[in-house]
């Protein structure tokens, strides 16, 4: 069968489970919009995590508040949970899986943004595991090639061996060097209207790796982040939004608002893509809906 996830770390722990309970032979790396435009040719064969609801697929799994449901019977689970690791965990309820608990626990932190200030300053284990594999840090890399390769490390050694290979060593050097940078990159690049801090990627080539919470330390007077990037081969502009982990006085529902513009979420995060023509616009009218929270 083939897995066909996301490339973050709740994609990458649902892949851990999945793979311990289930006959895969391929895990394929989507955009959750992919799925909902049907850009991915998807069959009985196909697990689907952490991702919109395809009738095609063998089997489903999610946990995102907005998510459309299917109208009839279908194999897998659904459940607003911290992450979709957690769906997965609890429907297999497997002596299997209980080895990985301590990594479901921190998916579940690291995916609801349940975090205190030093998983920010100086992630651990887990949560840093977390950032390296996160598109959104920039650490670029064959990074599909690292997300298999990590689900295999992960099911047959310690994290804490895993932590120690020397990929994982090189990136968490870059990572911690860079974050001075990155810090910098986020004052110059940020623009404050209101509570609502706006960074736009577009203009700048090779981007200070970055740690994505960062800019809720950066800018504390703010509730909420919106974040502008190309997609790949600037076909497209990704937009992500999210509520401050820290002042959670924000009010509007980021899922949702990102689901009118064909994405979705959580109420406190989400994401959507645009294209280029129409994307400055909306923008302007999402900084505005946000700014009156």
């Amino acid at each position: 069968m083939r897995l066909v996830t996301r490339g973050d770390l709740d994609g990458l722990t649902a892949a851990v489970l999945i793979t311990e309970m289930e006959q895969i032979n391929e895990i394929f790396l989507v955009h959750p919009q992919d799925i909902t435009e049907k850009k991915i040719e998807i069959n009985a064969d196909d697990i689907l995590a952490n991702l919109p609801y395809d009738p095609r697929a063998g089997m489903w799994f999610d946990h995102h508040a907005h998510t459309i449901m299917p109208e009839g019977e279908y194999k897998g689970a659904y459940a607003v949970a911290p992450s979709a690791a957690r769906v997965i965990y609890d429907y297999y309820a497997s002596d299997k899986l209980k080895r990985f608990s301590h990594l479901v626990n921190e998916t579940d932190r690291f995916d609801s943004a349940d975090l205190t200030r030093d998983d920010i300053d100086n992630p651990q284990n887990v949560i840093l595991l977390g950032f390296l594999i996160d598109p959104r840090t920039g650490m670029g890399g064959d990074f599909r090639a690292q997300f298999t390769s990590l689900v295999e490390r992960i099911r047959t050694k310690s994290l804490t061996a895993v932590l120690n290979d020397v990929d994982i060593r090189e990136q968490t050097t870059a990572f911690r060097r860079d974050d001075k940078d990155f810090k910098e990159f986020l004052i110059a690049n940020s623009k404050v209207h209101g509570k609502v801090v706006v960074t736009d990627y577009r203009e700048i080539e090779n981007a200070p790796v970055g740690n994505r919470f960062l800019i809720y330390t950066t800018f504390p007077e703010c509730n909420v982040s919106l974040r502008i990037q190309w997609g790949p081969g600037k076909k497209l502009v990704a937009l992500n939004m999210g509520h401050c982990i820290f002042d959670r006085s924000c009010t509007v529902d980021v899922g949702e608002l990102c689901r009118n513009y064909g994405g979705g979420g959580h109420r406190g995060a989400g994401g959507c893509v645009l294209r280029p023509m129409a994307a400055n616009l909306a923008i302007k009218i999402i900084t505005e809906k946000l700014r009156k929270n």
